[in-house]
């Protein structure tokens, strides 16, 4: 384990504020957010695709950067789409919207009649969501398993290239134990991934405990263990899944200092060909932060691939 600087207090999505603070999500809100590059009318376009759920609302949102000369300015873009998914407006569930991205038309088709959801904002099959390029009447994007029905409702082919998942953002609700289902690396399968925390002697939860610690397991299995937790609050480590190799950052100040609603970051990155060591580690960190402040050093710039950021945030 390496010393590293501190974490941010806060996580900035820049995919959808241009680097404004992300505001905290309302209690038991979940959100799940994807960033795809992709390509349409032969530009680099970056897509947000966002799902939120609650007690009282569920949904959707789409939204396509506008800047056509590269994919490092997340805050430029003009075509949006929100959708919400309510129970007695069954004809939400399937529809599609028409947005301009530089003066370009580009059709959001959705259909989510037959999804079948497990608790989480995002459904896990029966439901597709296209994105379509009317130019050229390519499939630019496509979620979901009902890629048939998709092409057969957008009448388009698809995309020669197909589009690339650059990151993923969540942010879970919990009091000792946080549960998620992501992909590790882009072209990966999903895996449980469960954060849990406590006392080493009677399992409560962190808040006044002489000595709390943490475990994070993926698909069932212990791949991290922190112990005297009061002294190791940020850190990181490499674990191995399947074949891959994982560099996972910490930082759970709040969680033990912070009073109220507060939260923890946690930063899942493949590790590609990383040479030895705490400046290696270091370095990569600094242009992980640097992604989640909207700097330019983005997570599509220096540091290529997928990168899981999760914010788990505690309830008293």
């Amino acid at each position: 384990m390496h010393e590293q600087p501190p974490l941010p207090p806060s996580f900035v999505d820049p995919a959808s504020t241009g680097g404004a603070a992300t505001a905290a999500p309302k209690p038991g809100q979940s959100i799940a957010m994807s960033v795809y590059r992709t390509k349409i009318a032969g530009h680099c376009r970056l897509i947000t695709i966002s799902w939120y759920r609650d007690l009282l609302s569920h949904g959707f949102s789409v939204s396509i950067d506008a800047n056509g000369n590269s994919c490092s300015d997340y805050g430029s873009r003009n075509g949006s789409c929100k959708v919400e998914l309510r129970p007695w407006q069954f004809w939400r569930k399937h529809g599609s919207k028409l947005v301009h991205v530089d003066e370009r038309p580009v059709h959001v088709h959705w259909d989510l009649r037959s999804a079948r959801f497990s608790g989480e904002p995002e459904p896990r099959s029966g439901y597709y969501i296209a994105v379509v390029s009317d130019e050229v009447e390519e499939v630019v994007l496509l979620l979901g398993d009902l890629k048939k029905e998709a092409y057969k409702r957008t009448a388009s082919r698809p995309a020669s290239i197909d589009a690339t998942l650059i990151s993923r953002k969540e942010h879970i609700f919990g009091k000792k134990r946080f549960a998620m289902r992501s992909k590790l690396h882009e072209r990966g399968r999903h895996h449980e991934i469960i954060i849990q925390f406590g006392d080493s002697n009677t399992g409560s939860s962190v808040g006044g405990n002489i000595d709390p610690q943490m475990e994070i397991k993926i698909d069932g299995h212990i791949v991290i263990s922190v112990k005297h937790l009061q002294w190791k609050f940020r850190g990181n480590q490499s674990i191995t899944v399947g074949k891959a190799r994982i560099e996972v950052y910490w930082d759970v100040h709040d969680w033990l200092f912070s009073p109220g609603l507060s939260h923890a970051l946690f930063i899942f990155k493949p590790v590609l060909l990383m040479t030895s060591s705490s400046a290696s580690a270091s370095s990569s960190l600094n242009s992980l932060l640097s992604s989640a402040q909207g700097s330019s050093a983005n997570v599509s710039g220096t540091l290529p691939g997928f990168c899981l950021y999760l914010h788990a945030w505690k309830l008293e």
